[in-house]
């Protein structure tokens, strides 16, 4: 039978954390988020919670549960989930379109949000200034704050850390995230009435996963970098999809293409959870952003376009207002058929978890509860050679210890944050 972890420290052993942060913010900082050696971010110790802590952490850990958020107007695709709409969309900013991710959605919908006071502030990521070959938890209050962090983070980061004190300011805010963190403050909701109050704009982009850090010491390699010496990392941006951009305090500039860092998918060195993630097209968000590449990968640059997915009456609000104010540009209407054809990959990975899922239970470890989001009726439409193929695939990969990860952090072993 099908079961999932009972502890944090099983989450992380069993290769189902993605170091949100979740655990650090509601443990007050005495569980902290810290870089493994083969370059994952995780809580550390994982051993001392209470009895209590462990059973609020538990129900809330997107390693352990993940839900929608459902609403009675949104029709719900088996592949995408609830939708109010799905368009093409760009900043009407040329400079933010330019600068940022996508198109400049994500960084437009903060500015506005700032902008028209519906927020004191926006949570979310950005380069970490003491070593820009990390990334951090921040907190915009400005529209050229949002700006000057603009642009996709391809490296472990846990959004979350700060998201405790977030709700203690109370003051509305928005948070821009992956999937994954938004399952965890939707669950948060359910035991903490602030984050409804106070969260009031939940935003996230479709994600292909969260490589490990290895994967930016592989291109800082590549170019004969050393971390210290990064002034700058930009992995996406100025331009769509942008080049990856390192600068160093030598004066150096190096820069590949998209398709020379990510063209490879087998390169892309992600975690363990990115493989078995449920809702990676966040079904707990207000909206969330995708790119929108026929047959799922670029063939050039382009001034930058996006697919928005609304999923909430408080997405379709956002959505109407930044359009009216000329700050969004709408183009034309996008059917879940298309989104396969731009994202193949989601529907490669949505149809076969049923499989991985039951091959994790052959093996003896925990699975993810991701009730209502479809996956046994996905798995019924997924090939049964194919079934068959991943999920002998997944026990055997666990049998082998190539799903299980190094012994968690202890109380008795600590390492040193990024």
């Amino acid at each position: 039978m099908a079961r999932q972890a009972d502890s944090i420290a099983e989450v992380v052993a069993s290769g189902l954390c993605i170091g949100c942060g979740l655990c650090e913010a509601l443990s007050g900082g005495r569980a902290t988020m810290t870089m493994t050696d083969y370059g994952a971010l995780r809580p550390n110790p994982v051993d001392t919670f209470t009895a209590s802590e462990e059973a609020e952490l538990l129900a809330v850990c997107p390693g352990v549960r993940v839900e929608p958020r459902q609403e009675a107007a949104s029709a719900v695709d088996a592949i995408w989930g609830g939708v109010l709409d799905m368009r093409y969309a760009w900043s009407g900013d040329a400079d933010v379109r330019h600068r940022g991710a996508t198109a400049g959605v994500l960084t437009t919908l903060g500015q506005h949000l700032l902008a028209t006071g519906r927020v004191e502030f926006v949570a979310h990521v950005g380069s970490n200034p003491a070593n820009p070959a990390f990334n951090h938890a921040v907190i915009s209050e400005s529209g050229e704050a949002m700006l000057s962090r603009a642009g996709s983070r391809y490296a472990p980061v846990s959004p979350l850390t700060n998201f405790i004190r977030a709700l203690d300011r109370n003051k509305p805010f928005a948070l821009i995230a992956k999937p994954c963190d938004l399952n965890a403050v939707h669950r948060l909701s359910k035991r903490d009435q602030r984050v409804d109050e106070l969260c009031v704009a939940r935003l996230a982009m479709v994600c292909g996963g969260q490589s490990r850090h290895t994967k930016t010491r592989g291109l800082l390699n590549h170019f004969g970098v050393s971390e210290s010496d990064v002034r700058l990392l930009r992995y996406r941006g100025f331009g769509n999809p942008g080049l990856t951009h390192v600068e160093t305090h030598q004066g150096d500039t190096h820069q590949r293409t998209y398709l020379e860092e990510w063209g490879d998918e087998s390169s892309w060195e992600l975690e363990t959870r990115c493989k078995l993630c449920p809702d990676a097209l966040g079904e707990a968000a207000d909206l969330v952003v995708a790119d929108v590449w026929p047959g799922g990968a670029p063939t050039g640059e382009d001034a930058g376009f996006s697919g928005i997915i609304v999923r909430t009456q408080a997405g379709q609000a956002l959505v109407d207002e930044t359009v009216a104010a000329g700050q969004i540009i709408l183009g034309e209407p996008i059917s879940p058929r298309q989104f396969d054809d731009f994202q193949p990959h989601q529907r490669r990975k949505k149809l076969a978890l049923a499989a991985r899922f039951d091959g994790l239970t052959d093996a003896g470890l925990p699975t993810i509860d991701a009730r209502d989001l479809r996956l046994t009726e996905l798995g019924y439409r997924c090939d049964s050679d194919e079934y068959q193929r991943e999920r002998q695939g997944t026990a055997q990969r666990a049998r082998d210890g190539r799903i299980a990860e190094p012994a968690p952090f202890s109380a008795s072993r600590r390492s040193v944050t990024n």
